[in-house]
């Protein structure tokens, strides 16, 4: 393990105020989005709300880095260290989950769906308030990953293996999305409308997901950008097809094999100390 980890010292302060402090916003913003008659002020709130709770982890992390010089060190050397990416790295970051999602159309096509799902729509499956979806999709990786990446993710590995850290930052995060589901029309909520099959799928798919970004997080030596790249294009190449939602529980099939084999391969890796 990298010494410096260990400075990553206070993982049930990080996740406490980390999940107190959304879960407060997003479930006032949920009450206010249902709000009868609908007004564009309440809307305006809700979405002012639900960016504060998304932004409330990334503060968090950074007011624990400022308490310590060698964690503001870390930090910088993080952000702007490409030294040490490799090129297969580099290339899964940017084209694993576009690849994922192709293939897992092609599979659905066996099944008796449409081909149609390859088209490139132009529109998305949610909306996100006052902001334009687009802007969610770029802005909410960027912020999370300046939560999960500067801070959270190490003061787990601090304590445990990769494997196990990973797997209980997915728990977490599972139930960390849970209050945005009570949102309107934000795409938690929209799974819920859909059936537990999906809902489930999404927790499920949070699992290898994790797994496979924290690989490529510690294979690139601890860099951030590439959390953060690998998490826009989850979000954006699952949105720009016409993807039946049933297609979506194919690829979590699809990221579970190969998550399973990289942590199979590289089990050292993932289970020394």
């Amino acid at each position: 393990m990298n010494t410096t980890i260990k400075n990553y010292r206070h993982p049930v302060l990080f996740y406490v105020l980390a999940t107190i402090i959304p879960w407060t916003f997003w479930i006032v913003a949920g009450r206010i989005s249902h709000l009868i008659p609908a007004s564009s002020r309440n809307a305006q709130l809700a979405s002012a709300l639900g960016l504060m709770g998304l932004v409330s982890p990334m503060i968090v992390a950074f007011w624990l880095i400022s308490r310590d010089s060698n964690l503001r060190k870390d930090l910088l050397g993080r952000v702007i260290n490409f030294k040490s990416i490799r090129p297969v790295y580099l290339f899964l970051t940017l084209f694993l989950m576009l690849g994922s999602i192709l293939l897992a159309q092609a599979i659905s096509l066996l099944f008796g769906y449409s081909a149609s799902q390859f088209e490139i729509t132009g529109h998305y499956t949610f909306s996100s308030g006052v902001f334009p979806v687009w802007f969610l999709l770029i802005m909410a990786p960027v912020i999370e990953e300046l939560a999960w990446h500067t801070y959270g993710t190490d003061c787990l590995r601090n304590k445990f293996n990769l494997l196990m850290a990973s797997l209980i930052f997915a728990l977490f995060w599972g139930v960390w999305h849970v209050p945005l589901s009570f949102i309107k029309d934000y795409y938690q909520s929209n799974l819920v409308a859909l059936g537990w099959g999906h809902s489930v799928n999404f927790l499920v798919s949070i699992f290898p997901f994790v797994l496979i970004m924290n690989w490529l997080y510690y294979k690139t030596g601890r860099n951030i950008l590439i959390a953060i790249i690998f998490h826009i294009t989850a979000g954006y190449f699952n949105e720009i097809f016409a993807t039946h939602p049933d297609t979506k529980i194919i690829q979590t099939i699809i990221l579970l094999f190969f998550a399973t084999w990289i942590v199979w391969r590289e089990k050292q890796f993932f289970l020394q100390a």
